[in-house]
């Protein structure tokens, strides 16, 4: 049976990387802290090559469709993030700008709302956008917020918000996170983070 000739097509999308071969349809995810590879291979070559052409596209657009519709949604923009938080009435609240509140959330979780990451550290696990720790703010430890880790992962960031105001009541106002001491709290660039942003 004669070869087919390799044909690549290449899809950049989001940080998605979708590779089309003739006898398979791989996908390489960036799902920022992990990378996802998947491999779909094809029925053998007793199909015309038109024919082979259409289902590589068709498994490359159902791949795509898949992993984004999750993915992408849960990634905010920044200018989002900022709407959000200032409606919440996070701007200037206990003396923080919103410029430090939105640094936080991109070093906290890259604006992902419904981010869970473990902390090997002391073993605690940070949720959403903020990375609250469970150990002490919400229902897997002592709950000082009074809030389910789960609800910390909403997109809408009510209870994110709620929660982040008591913390930031407390004695290390907002460094109780070390990530906004690192990297946000003597920066010289912290007004960039509402460049083109309407409030």
């Amino acid at each position: 049976m004669k070869k087919l000739k390799h044909i690549e097509e290449e899809w950049l999308l989001r940080g998605h990387t979708c590779l089309s071969f003739p006898w398979e349809v791989q996908c390489l995810c960036d799902l920022g802290r992990s990378r996802l590879r998947l491999s779909v291979q094809l029925a053998p070559t007793a199909l015309s090559r038109q024919s082979l052409e259409k289902m590589q596209l068709y498994l490359v657009l159902l791949l795509i469709s898949y992993l984004l519709t999750p993915i992408g949604a849960s990634i905010l923009g920044r200018c989002v993030v900022a709407k959000k938080l200032y409606d919440g009435g996070l701007n200037y609240f206990e003396g923080y700008s919103l410029e430090n509140w939105v640094c936080l959330a991109y070093f906290e979780s890259k604006f992902n709302p419904s981010a869970v990451y473990e902390n090997s550290r002391d073993g605690s696990t940070g949720f959403g956008l903020f990375q609250i720790r469970d150990n002490e703010w919400c229902d897997h430890g002592k709950n000082l917020c009074s809030v389910s880790c789960t609800a910390l992962l909403n997109p809408n960031l009510k209870d994110t918000i709620e929660c982040a105001k008591k913390i930031v009541k407390g004695k290390q106002g907002m460094g109780a996170w070390p990530v906004w001491s690192r990297n946000c709290q003597l920066s010289d660039i912290l007004d960039r983070w509402l460049d083109g942003c309407e409030l």
